[in-house]
């Protein structure tokens, strides 16, 4: 999958025992495999509530991530037992490097002035 997105120059960073890939400054994905809640493993999307019926077109097997709450979330995933995983993940390659606007989301900067007040009120 990294492959297919190499001349986008990917950045992997680990998170939450995950790993998180960037593509211009976005978060596009999140590939998950671990041994707990096993039903959320596979490659889970950065996307939005708006854009869950246009991507459900492409992906039957798009769902919400059960650990991340009760209901619809925001971000998907493509579970890694669907049938059409490979499928998917190829074609979900594709929209990312097209710059489908339904997937990635700029991360949230975290101020270090709010870290700097904290740390001297004590």
């Amino acid at each position: 999958m990294i492959d297919y997105l190499a001349h986008l120059d990917p950045v992997i960073r680990p998170m939450f025992g995950c790993y998180a890939v960037y593509v211009r400054r976005k978060i596009v994905l999140i590939l998950r495999q671990r041994t707990t809640h096993r039903e959320a493993n596979g490659i889970w999307v950065a996307t939005s509530k708006e854009h869950h019926p246009r991507l459900k077109k492409f992906f039957p097997s798009l769902r919400s991530i059960g650990v991340l709450g009760k209901g619809e979330t925001n971000w998907q995933m493509i579970p890694e037992r669907a049938t059409d995983f490979e499928e998917s993940v190829l074609h979900l390659c594709d929209l990312i490097v097209k710059g489908d606007a339904g997937i990635g989301k700029l991360p949230r900067v975290r101020s270090s002035r709010k870290r700097r007040v904290a740390v001297s009120a004590q």
